[in-house]
């Protein structure tokens, strides 16, 4: 386990969005070095980069055509370098984003596989062997290469799955997983890794880390030993690298090598009840939402048993929003969003905060762009200042990769900096605090102090530290003596609370840290 995870705090940036200092219309790399500082000062010591390679962009990047080589639009290898290096002198460190199920259509490699003549990368793809044999159960090509197959699809049209074997095989042309072709695959991943570790990358966040054996057992036990493999490398000779993976099964993921995953957006799991219980009938029912009827206990029923099966492997990731996700100021208030995000920010694991989401940066009803469709809302353009540009471009509006909220009342970093009521200013004074305690790390001990079906407030020990959260609009007590011993003012609050002979009086809308 990295020792630097521990204390770590992610900033998740989507570069073509971020900072444009070319004047394209395109946030580049330069933008992301020219805002280290600004991330520093948001108490963020560790960066997540969306995908940054030579790409097509019929998916936002995640098309990648090839790994090795930083897109023209973002700038060179060069500057991705010299961005390793300035972040490190700030004690930030870097993650880029790992796309290994899949790759672009005009990948060299998938260009190969088409050909009619055997190659060392015919075996690259998964292809069936005729041209009218297709693939049940999964989406597949066929007509569009002289090589007589059809090509499995991850995705999009344009995504041809890498081939790391099938498990359960039933067609002559699946290959088992230990096949030299499919180990052939995984070598080539952990190469590109190297590549960019040797380069001063800090680690990687691995897209759909759980889905590169295909027809896989229930456990992901063929796709787990890929990982397991891969993570023996990084131990050898990259001990201070982070594996953070979207798999969103943290007792699978972990045990499989990664040092964190996300806890994701899935309709009716536990973080999808805290802000984001707004597709079933009957209203919001989000937990975090003021007079929602929130249950604290439909969170922990989904989250303790992931919590105590995975406490001692690694951590889970609690996340504000990311690219694929409606932004939480979608339905949540500012002073929704600081109880959020103050709930995230102490909760166990390494939390991550999607770049604009600590001034409340609003979801957008636009048009698709680069694959993203419904997500393409949550990609517009980071709003720094109060100019027409929100300070992302000095390009003409209409050059700009998306377009940014043009709103009167667009929340920007530079008004939010001057009011120190703001949710900037709140998620700054956050992460100074889980900086300052090492009960607020992100392997401290957690345990559930007071938790009542369809009641407040909610509260938990992080270590030492007592901490009780009240998002309703209504003051409520607890009645805690007989499981902490706490007495007098908070070391911190966002709103009033108290605790007076073990029973914490918490108001409306209030978070508070008891020491």
């Amino acid at each position: 386990m990295p020792n630097w995870l521990k204390d770590a705090v992610f900033y998740e940036i989507y570069p073509q969005s971020f900072n444009d200092t070319n004047s394209d219309g395109i946030g580049d790399i330069r933008g992301i070095i020219e805002k280290l500082g600004y991330i520093k000062s948001l108490g963020c010591n560790a960066v997540w980069i969306n995908p940054c390679y030579d790409s097509p962009f019929k998916d936002a990047g995640y098309d990648v055509r090839d790994y090795k080589k930083v897109a023209p639009r973002y700038g060179t290898n060069d500057d991705l370098v010299k961005l390793f290096n300035e972040a490190h002198k700030l004690d930030i460190k870097i993650l880029l984003d790992l796309v290994p199920g899949h790759t672009s259509e005009e990948h060299e490699w998938f260009k190969k596989s088409c050909e009619i003549d055997r190659n060392e990368f015919s075996d690259r793809y998964v292809w069936t062997n005729g041209a009218f044999c297709g693939i049940g159960g999964h989406p597949y090509i066929g007509g569009e290469a002289d090589r007589d197959g059809c090509y499995m699809l991850n995705f999009f049209k344009s995504q041809p799955a890498l081939n790391y074997g099938f498990l359960n095989r039933t067609e002559s042309w699946q290959k088992a997983p230990d096949d030299p072709a499919c180990i052939a695959t995984r070598e080539a991943m952990k190469d590109i890794m190297r590549f960019w570790l040797d380069k001063g990358c800090d680690g990687f966040r691995v897209d759909m880390a759980d889905s590169l054996v295909k027809e896989d057992d229930e456990n992901k036990s063929a796709t787990g030993k890929i990982w397991l493999n891969i993570k023996e490398m990084m131990d050898k000779d990259y001990p201070e690298a982070a594996l953070v993976s979207e798999w969103c099964d943290a007792g699978q993921s972990l045990q499989y090598g990664f040092h964190a995953d996300f806890y994701l957006d899935h309709w009716g799991n536990g973080y999808n009840t805290l802000i984001r219980d707004y597709e079933t009938e009957g209203g919001d029912h989000s937990f975090l939402k003021k007079d929602s009827g929130g249950d604290i206990m439909r969170f922990l029923d989904d989250y303790l048993p992931r919590y105590e099966r995975t406490k001692d492997q690694g951590f889970i990731s609690f996340i504000t929003c990311n690219h694929d996700t409606p932004r939480p100021a979608r339905t949540l208030s500012n002073e929704e969003l600081k109880l959020a995000y103050a709930m995230f920010l102490t909760l166990p694991g390494v939390p991550f905060i999607y770049y604009g989401d600590e001034i409340g940066m609003r979801y957008l009803n636009i048009r698709t762009k680069e694959g993203g469709y419904h997500r393409t809302g949550s990609r517009t353009p980071m709003q720094w200042d109060n100019s027409e540009s929100r300070g992302f471009s000095s390009a003409p509006k209409d050059k700009f990769y998306l377009p940014v909220d043009s709103s009167p009342d667009a929340p920007t970093v530079e008004t939010q900096e001057k009011d120190p009521s703001s949710l900037l200013n709140e998620v700054k004074r956050l992460t100074a605090l889980k900086h300052e305690y090492t009960d607020l790390n992100a392997d401290a001990s957690f345990e559930v102090i007071y938790a009542e079906k369809e009641n407040f407030p909610f509260v938990y020990r992080r270590g030492n530290l007592v901490i009780a959260i009240n998002p309703s609009g209504k003051e409520c007590c607890a009645d805690i003596s007989a499981k902490a011993n706490v007495a007098g003012n908070p070391v911190y609050t966002i709103g009033i609370a108290s605790c007076d002979n073990g029973k914490i009086t918490i108001a409306p809308q209030s978070f508070a840290v008891f020491s």
